[in-house]
């Protein structure tokens, strides 16, 4: 054997969709989080966990100028290394870590994590993942 499993197809859309749906739970999770931060703590945290909710992919705008040039469905290779950094559910993980264990407590910053979180979330729920260097979806 080479390293390599014989999948069926019907194995992997299952586990496709068992991950879609794990990642769609955690999104509306991350959500209500939010919303309740929102609405628990004042405009402030409700707009600081929409602001995270978008900002992700905001990086689209590093490399706006290098889009017409670009295949159907690829990102500017140049924007690549902070769109990879803003969809990965560790960065904002830890930070939630570390603003549950650590002295700091501002719930505006919480509820900006959520936001952080349910983007990435609904990203992989509908099939959005990191890209590649060349600025196209991985598998």
């Amino acid at each position: 054997m080479t390293g390599t499993t014989n999948v069926t197809p019907a194995l992997r859309t299952a586990t496709t969709v068992a991950r879609r749906t794990a990642w769609l739970a955690a999104a509306l999770f991350w959500t209500a989080f939010a919303v309740l931060e929102g609405v628990n703590h004042g405009w402030l945290a409700g707009a600081l966990a929409l602001l995270f909710l978008l900002l992700p992919d905001l990086t689209f705008l590093v490399a706006l100028d290098e889009a017409p040039r670009m295949a159907k469905g690829q990102l500017a290779p140049r924007a690549v290394p902070y769109y990879n950094a803003m969809h990965r559910a560790p960065v904002p993980l830890a930070l939630l870590v570390a603003y549950a264990l650590g002295p700091f407590a501002w719930p505006p910053a919480f509820a900006a994590l959520c936001g952080w979180l349910a983007h990435i979330s609904y990203d992989r729920a509908f099939g959005y993942g990191l890209r590649t260097k060349e600025g196209f979806q991985r598998d």
